[in-house]
This record gives C-alpha cells, sequence and structure tokens, in this order.
C-alpha cells in the first residue's frame, strides 16, 4: 500500500513552503518557520498532536486565515511556482487548492448527489458535470447507493466520503485532507485511505494529508512532516519515519503508555532538529 518511489522524489513541488510564520491577533504566534515540499502528483502527510499547527498550515495554504484574524506575517507559499501568500481563497481555489475542513461539512438537508452538484464550478458544462459525478460514485459505491438520501443521515464516514466528493467536484490539482480519519472505525479509515491512494495514482493528484493517525497516514504516502509547537522537527520518508524510534515511542504505539509532554527532554529534542 506504500507508495513511496525515487522518481516521486525526483518530481517538482507543486506546492513550496518557505520559513512562514502565522500570527493570530497580531500577537500569538502559532506557526513559527514552517517550510515543506509536495512534490507534482505526490502524497505528503503533516503528522503531529492536537494543537500542533496542522491546521493552521492548511489554512494558510488555502487562505482561510483571514475569517479567524490570522495572517502569514513571514515567509513565502508558492503553488505551481506562483507566490500565492496575497491571494484571496477563491483565487486560490481557481489554481486547484482544495481544502477539506476538519468535520465533514456538508450540506446535510441535501442528497448526495445535490451536494456534489452545488460544489461543482459554475462554468462547469452538464455534461462534464454527469461525468465528474459518475467517476466520484466509481471511487465511492457507498454514496452511490446513497446518493438519494438526505445527507444529514449518512454515517460519518459516508458523509467524509461526500466532503472529499465535494471537493474532487472542482478538479483541483492539490487535495488538501485536514484529519479525515477522525471519528471514524478503522476499517473505513482503510477504506477511505485506500481511496485516497487510488485516486492519486489514477487521476495524478497532489495531496497534502494532516492527520493524528500517523499508522493510517504513513501507509500510503512517500514521504512525512513531523510538527511541534509550530515548528517542523522531522522530515523524512514515510518507510524512515516508520522506522525511527522516536516516531515509533509517540506516535505508532510503540513501547510503553507514557505522557508524551512529561519525558520529552532536550536531548531528545536536539537529536530530532539534527
Amino acid at each position: 500500500m506504500n507508495s513511496t518511489n525515487e522518481t516521486e522524489a525526483a518530481k517538482d513541488p507543486i506546492l513550496t513552503l518557505n520559513s512562514i510564520e502565522v500570527l493570530y491577533d497580531s500577537v500569538l504566534l502559532a506557526i513559527k518557520g514552517v517550510s515543506l515540499e509536495v512534490p507534482n502528483g505526490g502524497m505528503v502527510a503533516l503528522l503531529g498532536a492536537n494543537g500542533a499547527g496542522k491546521s493552521t498550515t492548511l489554512k494558510a495554504i488555502s487562505g482561510l486565515l483571514k475569517a479567524e484574524r490570522g495572517k502569514v506575517s513571514r515567509g513565502e507559499i508558492r503553488f505551481d511556482g506562483q507566490v500565492i501568500g496575497d491571494s484571496p481563497p477563491q483565487d486560490r481555489v481557481g489554481l486547484g487548492i482544495c481544502h477539506v475542513i476538519e468535520g465533514r461539512r456538508v450540506f446535510e438537508h441535501l442528497t448526495p448527489d445535490e451536494n456534489l452538484e452545488a460544489a461543482a464550478p459554475i462554468s462547469m458544462s452538464r455534461q462534464t458535470l454527469k461525468s465528474e459525478k459518475e467517476r466520484i460514485y466509481s471511487y465511492f459505491p457507498r454514496l452511490a447507493e446513497r446518493k438519494s438520501a438526505e445527507a444529514g443521515y449518512l454515517s460519518g464516514g459516508e458523509q467524509q466520503m461526500l466532503a472529499i466528493g465535494r471537493a474532487l467536484m472542482t478538479q483541483p490539482r492539490l487535495l488538501m485532507l485536514d484529519e479525515p480519519s477522525l471519528g471514524l472505525a478503522p476499517f473505513l479509515v482503510v477504506e477511505i485511505f485506500d481511496i485516497i491512494q487510488k485516486i492519486n495514482r489514477e487521476q495524478g493528484l497532489s495531496v497534502l494529508l494532516v492527520e493524528q493517525n500517523a499508522v493510517a497516514a504513513l501507509k500510503i504516502v512517500s514521504h512525512g512532516y513531523l510538527i511541534e509547537n509550530g515548528r517542523v522537527v522531522m522530515h523524512d520518508t514515510a518507510a524512515a519515519l516508520k522506522a525511527n524510534s522516536d516516531i515509533q515511542e509517540f506516535y505508532l504505539g510503540g513501547g510503553e503508555a507514557k505522557n508524551f509532554h512529561d519525558i520529552k527532554h532536550y536531548r531528545r529534542r536536539k537529536r530530532w532538529l539534527t
């Protein structure tokens, strides 16, 4: 299931973050010099505990910080070689950036079919609309079975599939997923992540995956970044991260159950940063 390969590492990045900082209310520094790359057609995970800065990083990329009184105060964000730091969210969507926000936000009073149509660009032809819906239903047959039911009555897993399907209707070039496994049964997590990997493989869609579930994420991505307290403290291939003793201990369930903040010390932090 792991998509790691040497050719992907050689691809030019579709997304580059260069030492970005994010301020809230011009006071609170939430992101402290984060740099990362997503290869064109690649899959990358941004891992970390709750509150580490993962969602804020995605919002900086999609332009959703302003609604939360946040801003990128330093650094550069490039998409396909273009600096987009000052672009409004709608322009970033037009470039091909799609952000699936945490929480499976769908129109609950509409059917899955109506949800997909509502997400389609106004300029999309009826023929393209029909073919895009058919393509999405082929990836998510559960949605095809429930396409006439109100979305509010779908299960959590089905709503997550619908949220991803709505994103695909915009025909993105970069799909950013914020905690897609949150609150889902393990078998559904495996199913959804398998589908994400299949879409990446068949469509060449670049994916930036934010996850606390490092086990699931590292099975489908080629590279990962570990963020703590607004800083990237580790970056490597998925295979290397899975083999790292610190990652195993704190993120993959290895070793005895411990309190991460109590036992983390300077020597370990120094080793991660070197």
